[in-house]
């Protein structure tokens, strides 16, 4: 009997999801910081940097060193520090790995990777130093939240500032240059799926862009708080080893001038989470508008009012030649929810925790890159297929002109206004009372009033193509 090759033993290792398989090329750019890799660099950032500070001291103390008995560090001995996180590569990742194999802790492990690489200092540097003898700093006064909330919001803060917002801005951009080309041309609308008064695709693609642009605005203004302040939020062993030092200050200095974050002065051992469920209720909110979106256009094109742009040797159907899926629309919005299910878990999970600690939080903060990723797939493509649309301009015509009952309700406010008796009945009854409205029945109707020929001539005036009004 044959046995069949199990795919667990093919090297590399097969991707499990789709996030790091079939879209890994759409979400790589988010493994540089949402990856596991990612974070343990940011960890060994916040980690030297603290360093740093408790030996050089700040310009609110006067850069006196905080612990005693550490000189300040030269400038080559804090350059090697800060080397640490940037030489973090595939070795580095294998002997963190090593060590938390060890030590069942990835942060314990971050410390020992760091003192690994003080060992080397004297060589690296070709001279002595204190760097050697600098192990006790590493991590000193500090429990693992403190690395690891300030860790994880640079994480989050970098991801989504260098990757999620570029590729949200880039469909707000589009939109709008779609906007004003298509300002004038009118269309017409549905409201509850039945011809109402003409819009045109211009404004209703500016709807999206205003929709969006306020989301954005939110996401670009957000807070990432940071903390760091002990086991319990109370600076204890702080004041226990060195009872002179204003921990309070030293605390603010190295989250809001250190870490570029908002210093949280107030935590339990953890740091509450509610920015980021801020942020991710935000991103969510915006992958529903994106959604939105997605579903009007796939509407639009199902209309005709949208034509594809077919890629040359693609499939549309496997037995219909002549079709061309609606595809990157339908993927988006597939993504698009799958992201919002998993940011609004976050949203609920993470603003709880048990009195001062438990670890509920650990594993879904593990988890943060993979509604961004599915977001991101999403983004990308729904550009992917903004960017292969073509307005059928016949189609938005016919329509229009297919449907001219929809200018009754402009004649029927000018006749209001020009004081004709009942206008919204009358306009009700011819509409409703014709199996279709035509031009020609409309221009029958507007001679068959009792008003002055001035008012005619406003009521002829008023078309499907010019019935659109105005928009900013």
């Amino acid at each position: 009997m044959l046995l069949s090759m199990k795919l667990t033993d093919i090297s590399p290792a097969i991707a499990l999801t789709p996030l790091d398989g079939r879209y890994h090329k759409q979400t790589a750019p988010l493994v540089e910081y949402m990856s596991e890799p990612a974070l343990n660099r940011e960890r060994m950032r916040v980690e030297v940097e603290w360093m740093i500070l408790l030996a050089n001291g700040f310009e609110g103390n006067g850069n006196q060193t905080i612990v005693p008995g550490v000189k300040p560090l030269t400038d080559d001995e804090q350059a090697y520090l800060r080397s640490i996180p940037e030489n973090f590569g595939a070795e580095g990742i294998a002997q963190h790995a090593a060590y938390e194999a060890k030590t069942h802790h990835d942060v314990k492990a971050v410390e020992y990777y760091i003192d690994d690489q003080l060992e080397k200092a004297a060589d690296v540097l070709g001279h002595d130093t204190q760097l050697t003898g600098l192990k006790t700093l590493v991590h000193f006064a500090c429990t693992s939240e403190d690395i690891n909330n300030l860790s994880i919001a640079r994480c989050v803060k970098n991801g989504v500032e260098q990757v999620w917002l570029p590729a949200a801005q880039a469909i707000v951009d589009h939109l709008a240059q779609k906007a004003d080309a298509y300002r004038d041309k009118a269309m017409l609308s549905l409201t509850h799926g039945q011809p109402a008064t003409p819009t045109t695709l211009g404004k209703e693609l500016a709807v999206y862009v205003y929709r969006l642009n306020r989301q954005l605005n939110k996401v670009k203004a957000q807070e990432y708080l940071g903390k760091i302040n002990g086991a319990t939020g109370t600076f204890g062993a702080h004041l226990a080893a060195c009872p002179d030092v204003d921990w309070v200050a030293v605390s603010r200095e190295f989250v809001t001038n250190r870490m570029g974050l908002t210093w949280n002065p107030l935590t339990t051992q953890i740091e509450s989470h509610d920015w980021q469920a801020e942020l991710y209720g935000t991103i969510s909110h915006t992958n529903r508008i994106l959604h939105n979106l997605c579903v009007d256009v796939w509407m639009y094109i199902s209309r005709g009012v949208f034509a594809q742009v077919p890629v040359k040797g693609a499939t549309g159907s496997s037995t219909m030649p002549h079709k061309v899926n609606p595809i990157r629309f339908e993927n988006a919005e597939a993504n698009l929810e799958i992201s919002c299910s998993l940011l609004d878990t976050l949203s609920a999970t993470l603003v709880e925790s048990r009195w001062q600690r438990d670890l509920t939080d650990s594993t879904v903060l593990r988890n943060v890159g993979v509604p961004m990723a599915h977001s991101l797939i999403g983004l990308r493509s729904l550009l992917k297929g903004l960017n292969k649309l073509l307005l059928n301009r016949e189609a938005l015509d016919r329509d229009l002109e297919n449907n001219w009952a929809v200018v009754a309700e402009g004649i029927q406010t000018v006749l209001r206004r020009a004081g004709y008796p009942s206008p919204y009945e009358a306009l009700k009854a011819l509409t409703r009372t014709n199996a279709h409205i035509t031009r020609e029945s409309i221009a029958e109707f507007i001679e068959s009033l009792d008003v002055a020929e001035s008012v005619k001539q406003e009521l002829r005036a008023i078309t499907p193509q010019s019935y659109t009004g105005v928009f900013e």
